[in-house]
């Protein structure tokens, strides 16, 4: 499917960007195949006069003779200005010109002065400009270094940051439609994740199984090498850095667990974990009942599905995939799957948590953990309600157990409701494959438990 879906808020203040009376700055940002290109050709959608400008890596020269070019097809006058950026980019203000410059990083690579040259410009130039210029950039960390951070050149001169990220299911979804169950597009968004690159390789028409086999698991896969494609452009010195999300993938999530499973010093394992969570490829989660900054608990997860499948079920695969041929998927993946997708399960009931129960005023949704008490859904409320679920994507139906052990780890959780009156926990069991009689007859006897389907979770958080 090639489509554009969703970012109507991106799109909004873009459209406010270029419409404004006033010189403006914008900076559009984040990881390769998110869809930035598209998102500002979208926007641009009836502004014909726009100058857009895909950077490459050539020389600062070829560079700026491409964008002349380019920019002399709306204005033909910037064909006789000297060739250099600051005159360029000065005459086109001028001429309250919108300008786009998609792969910035590739053009500061080439010529380190021109964040202070865009810089100067909205400084002291453009008080009788509406230009508007777009700064567009894969490469987070040089897009920190030339606007974002406190000591970039053009900190502060933006009027608009777009820091774009991963579709959200309901999303993401739209690219297989309603050909795929509730399960299918649970496990969809569990292998592929929200990126639009990697959404338009599914062919609805095909089996998950067979769009995994053919787009991931073959190394002739369009998606087979992906990550390491993408990481590769971000980092220079990559191996430690893939030793540390193999770890995570693997279920080694706090500093210890992965210094053991990485071997690297736990003092030097900071920087490459910090490194990471800049480049939005992994979070550190606390207890929700937890303040970040505070914890002692946390626990590192692969930030985007697709990452955190191909880290555990592809890296150092070698061949075996392609010895297999079109059973790899059902004889190595598919038994092992369950339990992989079911964290993104689990972020998916925490994301329709608001809407399943309504009543309540949810302020913060995530999970909580303590020694081996885990509850997988906690919603705080404004009330005295403590909203606790279980989550299991197994395939047979989940039975009391679930439930008991879901009252005895809430009991260990110390949360107490804003107005300090006595809380009353409420239950949330959510299951891929139904439940037991033995569940089922408990809820239809308490006021406290209520049973979730996977079909409730998906139009829940597509509602």
């Amino acid at each position: 499917m090639d489509a554009f879906v969703n970012r109507t808020e991106e799109l909004e203040r873009l459209h406010e960007l270029y419409e404004s009376d006033d010189a403006e700055l914008g900076i559009v940002f984040g990881r390769r195949r998110l869809g930035k290109t598209e998102l500002l050709k979208q926007s641009l959608e009836g502004y014909d006069d726009a100058v857009v400008y895909q950077a490459r890596q050539k020389t600062s020269a070829l560079q700026l003779e491409q964008f002349v070019d380019i920019a002399a097809q709306s204005y033909p006058g910037v064909a006789r200005i000297r060739q250099e950026w600051e005159d360029i980019l000065g005459y086109l203000a001028e001429q309250d010109a919108i300008v786009v410059l998609d792969e910035f990083p590739y053009l500061v690579e080439q010529d380190r002065s021109l964040p202070s040259v865009l810089q100067a410009m909205f400084d002291h130039d453009l008080d009788d400009s509406s230009s508007t210029i777009v700064l567009v950039g894969s490469s987070i960390s040089m897009m920190e270094e030339a606007a974002l951070l406190g000591n970039s050149p053009l900190y502060g001169r933006s009027s608009l940051k777009l820091d774009i990220r991963q579709l959200p299911f309901d999303a993401a979804m739209e690219f297989v439609g309603d050909e795929y169950s509730p399960a299918e597009q649970v496990l969809t968004w569990g292998i592929f994740g929200g990126v639009p690159y990697y959404l338009e390789e599914i062919s609805a028409a095909n089996t998950l199984a067979e769009n995994v086999y053919r787009t991931i698991l073959t190394r002739h896969g369009t998606l087979h090498d992906e990550p390491d494609y993408v990481l590769r452009m971000e980092l220079r010195e990559p191996t430690r850095y893939f030793s540390i999300l193999e770890a995570i993938a693997g279920g080694n999530t706090s500093r210890n667990e992965i210094a053991g499973a990485t071997g690297i010093e736990y003092n030097q394992l900071s920087k490459y974990l910090d490194r990471l969570a800049r480049l939005r490829l992994i979070d550190r989660h606390v207890p929700i009942t937890e303040q970040k900054a505070r914890s002692k608990r946390s626990r590192y997860r692969i930030r985007e599905p697709f990452f955190r499948f191909w880290f555990h079920f592809v890296y150092g695969s070698g061949d075996r995939y392609d010895e297999l041929g079109s059973d790899a998927y059902e004889t190595l993946i598919e038994p092992k799957l369950p339990d992989f997708v079911s964290r993104s399960f689990e972020t998916l009931c925490c994301g329709a948590l608001r809407t399943l129960y309504p009543e309540y005023t949810i302020t913060e949704t995530g999970q909580w953990w303590y020694k081996d008490h885990e509850i997988d859904v906690v919603g705080l409320t404004t009330e005295d309600a403590l909203v606790v679920g279980e989550c299991k994507f197994q395939r047979s139906p989940l039975g009391y157990d679930a439930f008991s052990n879901l009252k005895r780890h809430a009991e260990e959780l110390r949360w107490t409701p804003p107005d300090g009156q006595e809380r009353v926990e409420q239950y949330a069991l959510f299951s891929r494959t139904g439940f037991k009689p033995s569940v089922e007859e408990a809820a239809t006897e308490r006021d406290d438990l209520r049973l979730f389907t996977i079909e409730d979770v998906v139009d829940a958080v597509r509602a």
